[in-house]
């Protein structure tokens, strides 16, 4: 039973956070910067799985300031996917 509620609240959390998912780029009034970049590398594959199903979806903003927000986005998807393998326990 716990394991079916801890499946609700990601996939509902998944949900929520898919409606701030980069774009193509025609709503986008600011260029996205720095901290858009982190936002944007974290959920990345949310965007990913999104983007199978719909091409609006982007994994990286087209409309933003450049070298900046490439920082923020790699910044978010290597601390975000190295630190999974950090605490994960060994098994010997």
């Amino acid at each position: 039973m716990k394991r079916i509620g801890v499946l609700a609240i990601i996939l509902s959390m998944s949900i929520v956070l898919g409606g701030c998912v980069p774009g193509d780029g025609t709503y986008t009034t600011d260029p996205a910067g720095f901290f858009w970049g982190i936002w944007h590398g974290w959920i990345a594959p949310i965007s990913l799985i999104l983007g199978l199903f719909n091409d609006t979806y982007r994994v990286y903003e087209v409309n933003n300031t450049g070298w900046f927000y490439d920082l923020g986005f790699y910044i978010a998807i290597i601390s975000g996917f190295g630190g999974v393998a950090v605490t994960r326990k060994s098994r010997g």
